[in-house]
């Protein structure tokens, strides 16, 4: 089963502290029990230990002259016995030593093996079995000259270690219990406040995923971690949102260039079947209107091509086909631009600025037809007597070319959408004398192929100017 985050969070913190508690009552129960029976070793290796020992076995348990005698320690615990033991390993003497008491005769067995006994002195304390209600016993023995080298057991019982041991344990189960029960609420609480923040970007996920990708999640501060993880998302919801949004654009650009395209494409085709018709229904007797339909056939032929051929051309220059790249100079595209200008239109008033060559990296073929569609534009959109001014400077690394007329301008409308395929700002113009559309669409798609960009503004004193911007060609070329 897959746990959540919360569960896995939760597990493990119970789990560290469980660990961690169940080390400290392991390392303080077997420090604690090292220490009490460390003083037990110690009580057991002092010399007064055997002068006690010695006392109470001359006593032989005698009443009255006890360990409240002159001489008898009295700071052993209760149940405490010393024995005497023959070389045979018979239990000669046996009694028990208790603290404010007598000793007592009863006899309680101890175990008959027995280490290596020091002369006069204890041996290293160990621990035996007990018996008579005596779990275990801590003891030691020596050699006593004073009884013709028999052998003196001391054993001190460690039922009081044994009680202080449980007593820490039942309170360290208690306590540990208690603790792992405060840690699960409090883990409980913090985690539920602390995944807050989450469970909102959860809910707003969902919202983004049903379509709305305008919601942002929340919090958004490089804060935290969660805050940072929040500015990634809105950050990458914001490209999203961009990239969305653009195809959606470029759906309903491409949509209307298929509408634009079949409409301007109707015309010409309606035309060449209607003379088709008429040559068909014996046009040819009458050699007058089968000129006329010839001629009509073959100029509506020729325009369908030229549309076609625009739109080819815009096409593959959208899917960044490569042009020719040479050093063209800027200033004699426009001179030839506004000398041809003048052969078509010359009681126009055509000005230019001569600065001297312009040299850019491009396609001299497309750079003409720019200059030359701009050049068209302002011919056809302005009235006869508008006076045309084309002008070329550099600024900054940059070429910049500008046709600028001083005829009706555009609106603001108009100038956002100019350079789209098929766009007339004046609808009601024909298309015989406005051209279909894509003159300006063909300016805009060269010269970003070129790394540059034109845009529109009006002119001074009213009227539209059409800048191009394209990079000037580097000297090592």
């Amino acid at each position: 089963m897959t746990l959540s985050l919360r569960g896995r969070l939760l597990v493990g913190v119970i789990a560290l502290v469980a660990i961690g508690l169940l080390v400290s009552d392991v390392a303080t129960y077997a420090l604690l029990n090292r220490s009490l029976v460390g003083r037990i070793d110690d009580q057991l290796q002092k010399p007064s230990t055997v002068a006690t020992a010695r006392a109470v076995i001359i006593a032989n348990c005698t009443p009255g002259r006890g360990p409240g005698s002159p001489g008898l320690a009295t700071d052993f615990p209760t149940g405490t016995i010393t024995e005497l033991l023959g070389t045979d390993g018979a239990v000669v003497t046996a009694c028990v030593v208790g603290s404010g008491s007598t000793p007592s005769t009863a006899s309680p067995v101890l175990p008959k093996t027995l280490l290596g006994a020091g002369e006069g002195h204890p041996v290293q304390p160990y621990t035996v079995e007990g018996t008579g209600g005596v779990s275990q016993y801590r003891m030691t023995q020596w050699t006593e000259n004073s009884f013709g080298g028999q052998f003196v057991v001391f054993a001190i019982p460690l039922t009081p270690v044994h009680s202080t041991l449980s007593q820490l344990l039942l309170l360290e189960t208690i306590i540990g219990l208690a603790v792992l029960g405060a840690t699960v609420l409090l883990a409980l609480i913090i985690i539920r406040i602390s995944l807050r923040p989450l469970q909102k970007m959860g809910g707003v996920a969902a919202d983004i995923a049903a379509g709305d990708l305008t919601k942002r999640v929340e919090p958004a501060t490089p804060k935290t971690e969660i805050g940072r993880l929040g500015l990634a998302l809105n950050g990458m919801l914001s490209q999203i949102e961009a990239a969305f949004a653009e195809r959606t654009e470029s759906n309903n650009r491409l949509r209307r260039f298929i509408a634009d395209a079949s409409h301007e494409l109707r015309t010409p085709l309606t035309s060449i079947r209607g003379y088709s018709e008429m040559l068909r229904r014996g046009a040819g007797e009458s050699p007058t209107d089968a000129e006329l339909a010839r001629r009509r056939i073959e100029e509506e032929s020729v325009r369908m091509s030229t549309l076609v051929d625009d739109m080819l051309l815009i096409a593959r220059l959208d899917q960044g086909r490569p042009l020719e790249s040479k050093p063209v100079d800027l200033q004699a595209i426009a001179a030839d631009a506004a000398a041809d200008a003048r052969a078509v239109a010359p009681k126009r008033e055509i000005t230019m600025t001569d600065p001297g060559p312009v040299v850019v990296e491009g396609d001299d073929l497309r750079l003409r037809q720019v200059l030359g569609n701009l050049v068209r534009n302002a011919l056809v959109h302005t009235p006869s007597q508008t006076a045309i001014e084309i002008s070329v400077s550099t600024e900054d690394s940059v070429g910049r070319v500008s046709v600028a007329d001083h005829g009706p301008g555009l609106s603001p409308s108009d100038m956002e959408r100019i350079f789209e395929p098929f766009f007339r700002a004046d609808p009601s113009r024909s298309r015989d004398s406005g051209g279909a559309g894509l003159g300006l669409s063909i300016v805009n798609a060269v010269v970003s192929a070129h790394g540059g960009h034109v845009r529109v503004k009006e002119t001074s004193g009213g009227g539209a100017t059409f800048e191009v911007e394209l990079p000037l060609a580097t000297s090592s070329n």
